[in-house]
């Protein structure tokens, strides 16, 4: 079983950025894909970008392409999310999760077998 606790969220002016992190527990963190999906209010949580269990395979949902980076540290267990120029529609909860295999954009909330209680992420303009 794996533990993900994220944080880094916050309040940040249009055009600022965040770095999320997501530190997870057990020996296995390297076994897994890890991702990130947001849910903002009354909308579905949605992929935003996953990454392999090597770090060497990387997917964007279109609307964070360029903007964000999405990294790997196997050695301390911890998954990150740069965050720059970020825009008021990028306001959401943000949560770490974790497959067994690479998430895409094509990956669904329900397609992921662990999840973190996420991090709140304001952009105000």
């Amino acid at each position: 079983q794996v533990q993900l606790v994220e944080s880094g969220g916050g309040l940040v002016q249009a055009g600022g950025s965040l770095r999320l992190s997501c530190a997870a527990s057990g020996r296995t963190f390297s076994s897994y894909g890890m991702g990130w999906f947001r849910q903002a209010p009354g909308k579905e949580r949605e992929f935003v970008a996953g990454i392999s269990r090597s770090g060497g395979i990387i997917y964007y949902t279109d609307s964070v392409k360029g903007r964000f980076t999405i990294s790997r540290d196997n050695a301390k267990n911890t998954v990150f999310l740069q965050m720059n120029s970020l825009k008021p529609e990028d306001t959401a909860n943000y949560y770490c999760a974790a497959a067994r295999y690479t998430p895409t954009q094509g990956t669904g909330a329900g397609g992921m077998d662990y999840w973190g209680k996420g991090t709140l992420v304001t952009v105000f303009s």
